[in-house]
């Protein structure tokens, strides 16, 4: 992991709940809490990077929705620094993206037992081609999965919630905790955390640094089918999509599968459904030492 360091302020309430000159008032309000301190878990987007030959290119967007397989890190990083300057912590709800700015929230959903937790992106990873986010250990236990591992899931990002955030953080404000309290559901009525011997009866919590952090909820949802594909390749052209189909029938079932995506189409080739993470693992392996690099697993 990429890491980096953070001061914490006292208190975050709900700013990105608030519009126009309620938030600018808050925001003041809050830095005044704390004089002379700057977070420096900032804003962060970061520049294109390479990992194991592939390259990845960081943007702010508040438009992304993607499924695959999630995986967590916890003991190994424990009080590290983070790619966005703060102190991994494997007891709250934070995780690792490859490309989403830091700060920001996506919803994830377990598509297993559908258990869905927010959490805040404050990393940069997973670096194993094959996971699309590498979540705390804590979202982990709450999603159902840290004894497995692994999960198939479903990423969404929270538009309107990463945008307040992230302007929030642009001002040198620390967002840590605001996580827990998105996950408390009781948006613009509790605080993010709370001073020591101020932790309402009320509300289940836990101290962390000296700050009372309410208890996450975890939503249900209905359980829907996912398969695990591996694709090869996408291709904007259908024709190079079906000459790579066919060089992939030696690796396992390859067909054509068409996609329209912002109006253009696409012709991603991929081989499956596979029957469990380990084998799509090891496929992917074959599919990339073949020449493929772009290969990567998904979930549909």
């Amino acid at each position: 992991m990429i890491h980096s360091m953070r001061v914490l302020l006292l208190f975050l309430p709900f700013i990105f709940l608030l519009g126009g000159c309620a938030e600018t008032q808050l925001v003041a309000h809050v830095a005044k809490q704390v004089p002379g301190q700057r977070s420096q878990g900032d804003f962060k987007v970061g520049k294109p990077y390479k990992v194991d030959g592939k390259w990845y290119t960081p943007q702010e967007s508040y438009d992304y929705t993607e499924t695959g397989i999630a995986s967590w890190y916890g003991p190994g990083f424990q009080g590290k620094k983070t790619a966005n300057g703060e102190k991994f912590d494997m007891n709250e709800l934070t995780a690792a993206h490859r490309t989403l700015q830091m700060p920001s929230f996506v919803r994830v959903t377990n598509l297993e037992n559908g258990r869905s937790v927010v959490v805040r992106i404050n990393d940069r990873g997973p670096f194993k081609r094959s996971r699309v986010i590498d979540v705390s250990k804590e979202a982990a236990r709450l999603l159902g999965f840290q004894g497995r591992g692994t999960a198939k899931v479903q990423l969404e990002l929270l538009a309107q919630e990463s945008r307040k955030i992230a302007q929030a953080a642009k001002m040198g404000h620390d967002t840590r905790g605001t996580e827990m309290a998105m996950n408390e559901g009781r948006f613009g009525l509790q605080k993010a955390s709370y001073s020591p011997g101020e932790a309402p009866p009320s509300l289940p919590g836990h101290f962390n640094d000296g700050r009372y952090m309410p208890d996450p909820v975890v939503q249900r949802g209905p359980v829907r089918p996912s398969e695990i594909y591996v694709q090869a390749g996408a291709f904007g052209n259908e024709s190079n999509a079906v000459r790579l189909a066919q060089q992939m029938q030696a690796f396992g079932n390859a067909r054509v599968v068409p996609a329209t995506i912002n109006g253009q189409n696409f012709y991603r080739v991929r081989l499956g459904p596979v029957r469990d993470v380990d084998a799509a693992d090891r496929l992917l392996e074959r599919v990339i030492s073949a020449g493929n690099k772009e290969g990567i697993i998904v979930v549909d």
